[in-house]
């Protein structure tokens, strides 16, 4: 994917305590952290982000390694907090280039290599399974992993001791009084660490404008029993695939309602397998196949589907399209409950998916109207309590917009962290002796996977498209003979702007042929100069006559 020779000119001092974000501090996604000390590196997570309709196919966006890959031989691991998207997603992607072990917990570790295995990775990549609570010795770093809560099963802290402190990096987390898989953050941990110096907390900020703590998921169990209740016929419930307790949650509610649950959709498939074989959903059975369902009645069935962010190939989008599956031609008696917050730039996508769904005069219910569901991160009742517990002398915000980033950074001050600080993708951040200081930066960027390659975000294929749906295209053929002649007419073929009016092609052609014929000889007999000469001209009619600016190629053929 890079160059090997490609160097960097910055060099890391060997006796400095570096963090550098190669991705997730000016966004949500693509989480990709990297910790230096005395030569050795750390990684913490790897985790790829999704483009939305401004970069056109493209499917997912990931952190670019090339600072770190010319470092791989002195990687000491990559340590994964958790497994979200955003935090696993590019391991396949990015392992070439980084070759280091892969440390993660049980149910984490089922989804990499799963992900692996469709890489053809397994077996090449060492991915070594450790417990929650597990403490590593890989000098000159000791990392301790410390199980939090979150809408996952197994997220945790990491607390990365070193001879110049420890850093806590929080990964994603909430304090759930009630949590319905796995325990409570185990409060005296975090004092302990607290007591015995936390140098840097390198911290989660996606809810920081959130102020009050929110309802636990034993409250939205609860709230889904009564709307299951109440429901008159069939239940459509959509959620985030990886939220097993929520998943665990619909099943109660459905159980205790006298109930059946569905699964549809393969995203649900895979974190089904991978949760069982970590031991998680043991006393569940088997969910229905949608084969299976076909024979229960409505109002003694719950399917749970994909497609919460409105994704257009995901189950809940094929229901919408009634006319594509005659099972589910929704009527008035049906409810579809969105439990899921939405993410940031899918609000569109998601409203159009509801108003489909409307349409079939089917009931909607969504967090605006019912608690049916609570977010996997911190208020800033929750942070206030962590900065209390772990005493940090440096701030580090993450994990969010910059408008969080800096409203963190401002609370952090607050909540009494002696630096607050905040780095960009690409910082090198010295932590020595709590007086952070930006030191230098790094080669940093952003590649798309699009098809089977992988390109920079910036490369010419990717302007080229997005330039194409945004202007149009414009072709022009024109053959010439030596002396740059015109031998025929030019040929013109365009997608998107010249395709109602002929009158408006016709002008253009003689509009070429005029500016031909006014070149002086010898600049016709340059190929360039001609092919330049007849762009400029597709270019300038195009903008005066729509506003638009295509993407144009001119095809020059000589005789």
């Amino acid at each position: 994917m890079i160059e090997e020779n490609q160097e960097t000119e910055f060099i890391i001092p060997h006796d400095s305590l570096v963090f550098i974000p190669l991705g997730g501090v000016t966004e949500i996604g693509q989480n990709f952290f990297l910790y230096g000390y005395k030569g050795k590196w750390l990684i913490v997570d790897c985790g790829l982000g999704f483009p939305g309709d401004h970069f056109p196919g493209v499917e997912v966006l990931l952190p670019d390694p090339t600072f770190i890959a010319q470092h791989k031989k002195d990687i000491v691991g990559l340590f994964i907090t958790h497994g979200h998207e955003d935090h696993i997603g590019a391991i396949p992607y990015l392992w070439q280039d980084l070759q280091c072990p892969i440390y993660a917990t049980p149910f984490t570790a089922e989804l990499i290599e799963d992900k692996l295995n469709e890489f053809n990775l397994v077996g090449r990549a060492q991915l070594e399974v450790i417990e929650q609570g597990a403490l590593l010795e890989l000098p000159p770093f000791e990392i301790e992993f410390i199980p939090v809560n979150h809408s996952i099963p197994e997220p945790n802290m990491l607390a990365i001791r070193t001879k110049e402190g420890t850093i806590i990096h929080t990964g994603d987390w909430k304090f759930d009084s009630s949590p319905v898989i796995g325990e409570k953050i185990n409060i005296d941990t975090l004092k302990e660490l607290g007591r015995n110096g936390v140098l840097a907390l390198v911290c989660d900020s996606t809810n920081i404008f959130s102020e009050k703590e929110e309802k636990t998921e034993q409250d939205v169990r609860s709230s889904l029993i009564e709307i299951f209740k109440s429901a008159p016929s069939r239940i459509i419930i959509t959620c985030f695939a990886s939220n097993v307790g929520r998943i665990e949650s619909i099943y109660q509610a459905a159980h205790e309602t006298g109930k059946q649950v569905c699964l549809m959709g393969r995203s649900f498939w895979r974190i089904d397998s991978a949760a069982r074989a970590a031991g998680y959903m043991k006393n569940i059975p088997p969910f229905l196949t949608e084969e299976e369902a076909e024979n229960i009645p409505k109002n003694k069935i719950v399917y749970i589907c994909t497609g919460s962010q409105g994704e257009p190939y995901s189950a809940l989008s094929k229901i919408a399209s009634q006319n594509t599956n005659e099972l589910f031609m929704l009527g008035e008696s049906d409810t579809v409950i969105f439990s899921s917050r939405v993410i940031p730039g899918n609000e569109l996508a998601i409203a159009a998916l509801q108003k489909r769904l409307l349409m079939s005069g089917c009931t909607i219910i969504t967090d605006r109207e019912k608690l049916v569901h609570v977010s996997g991160h911190p208020s800033q009742d929750s942070m206030k309590k962590l900065y209390e517990y772990l005493k940090p002398q440096i701030a580090i915000p993450v994990h969010g917009e910059p408008m969080y980033i800096i409203e963190h950074k401002k609370l952090a001050e607050k909540w009494g962290a002696k630096n607050a600080i905040i780095v960009e993708e690409g910082d090198v951040l010295e932590l020595n002796d709590g007086d952070p200081e930006i030191i230098g930066e790094v080669p940093v960027g952003c590649l798309a996977v699009d098809g089977k390659k992988i390109v920079s975000l910036g490369a010419d294929v990717i302007k080229k498209r997005r330039k194409m749906i945004e202007g149009g295209s414009v072709v022009g053929t024109v053959v010439v003979n030596q002396k740059g002649d015109l031998l025929g007419e030019p040929q013109i073929s365009s997608f998107g702007l010249l395709d109602t009016d002929p009158s408006d092609l016709e002008t253009l052609i003689q509009l070429i042929k005029k500016n031909i014929s006014d070149m002086d000889n010898s600049l016709k007999e340059d190929d360039a100069t001609l092919k330049e000469t007849i762009r400029l001209t597709i270019r300038r009619f195009i903008t005066e006559q729509f506003g638009k600016k295509p993407l144009i190629e001119i095809h020059l053929v000589r005789i």
